[in-house]
């Protein structure tokens, strides 16, 4: 496996995980609606321990970058797997490339805003990135389209480094001090 693979093989694992974390969002919303509040419970404590994984998964997948970043080369003579064999999961767009373009959405919105409102900007700025696969529904979630679960996943990650606001009323992302310095330190 080169570096490419090896990362291809990261957003495969990283996709399977926000596939299982949906199905656990409606299993939980399932019960909460049916009111079996023990079973909804299970599934936050689930979830929470499945957006830790999921986190540490993108901690290594950075390593990895990082660390093969020029260093290793395909052995001459090296077979490598044909590209019909590859499942086209690990086609979508990396979570990393939400990072900026919410960030500046929420920058132009005044700093928070409803979640639909900033994807719906962050898709007018990602419109040249956002490739057919990205733009398909999730097979978990019909409904949802597979580029905005990237982009909420990459809410996650923005929560968790503190630049997104942890507790913003329900469905309203908002950027913290350190998400707007974060944003001028890039431009």
């Amino acid at each position: 496996m080169d570096q490419n693979e090896v990362n291809t093989a990261f957003e495969i694992l990283l996709e399977e995980l926000e596939q299982v974390g949906n199905a656990l969002n409606e299993q939980g919303s399932q019960a909460f609606r049916t009111g079996d509040y023990e079973q909804a419970k299970r599934c936050i404590e689930e979830a929470i321990r499945l957006q830790e994984f999921h986190s540490k998964v993108r901690d290594l997948q950075k390593e990895w970058q990082r660390l093969a970043a020029g260093r290793f080369v395909r052995a001459q003579g090296a077979r490598t797997r044909r590209t019909r064999e590859r499942l086209p999961r690990g086609l979508r767009t990396p979570e990393d490339a939400f990072r900026r373009p919410i960030l500046e959405a929420l920058s132009e919105l005044g700093g928070q805003a409803p979640m639909n409102k900033v994807l719906d900007l962050v898709e007018q700025k990602m419109k040249s990135i956002l490739n057919q696969y990205d733009k398909q529904p999730l097979p978990s979630d019909p409904r949802t389209l597979r580029w905005r679960n990237t982009a909420q996943w990459c809410r996650n990650t923005l929560v968790r480094e503190g630049l997104l606001k942890e507790d913003s009323p329900h469905g309203v992302w908002e950027l913290t001090e350190a998400g707007r310095a974060e944003l001028n330190k890039q431009s």
